[in-house]
């Protein structure tokens, strides 16, 4: 499954952003989903990931800040980010995978590009 994110941009501090990750498949709703970030000069890292069932599981560090959600008529999986800090930039990335969503990001085999926030204090 092909994978196409969208929705970064710069936002100041205490401001919102949703993230969209659209897939090329209409089974999408099939597959788990995962967001990770990754800021320069770090590790890439777990934010939140949605289970076929629709179950999430979110970082402690987004915890109540950032919400994952799926419109199947649409192939896309959101990533609805509240309350954010310098902390949050990054470049964010969706992935997919065919089985139980993992917090591990070389548990998925398909990634969409990244998408670039950046929040201003």
């Amino acid at each position: 499954v092909q994978l196409q994110a969208s929705g970064g941009g710069l936002v100041q501090a205490g401001g919102s952003l949703r993230l969209s990750c659209t897939a090329s498949e209409r089974t999408f709703s099939t597959w788990a989903t995962g967001w990770f970030r990754q800021s320069p000069g770090k590790e890439r890292e777990f934010v939140g990931c949605l289970s076929t069932s629709g179950r999430t599981l979110y970082a402690d560090s987004v915890e109540g800040r950032f919400t994952i959600s799926r419109d199947s008529a649409k192939n896309t999986v959101y990533l609805q980010m509240n309350s954010l800090n310098v902390d949050d930039t990054a470049a964010y990335y969706c992935a997919a995978r065919a089985g139980p969503p993992s917090v591990r990001s070389s548990d998925y085999d398909n990634w969409g590009q990244g998408t670039l926030v950046t929040v201003s204090s």
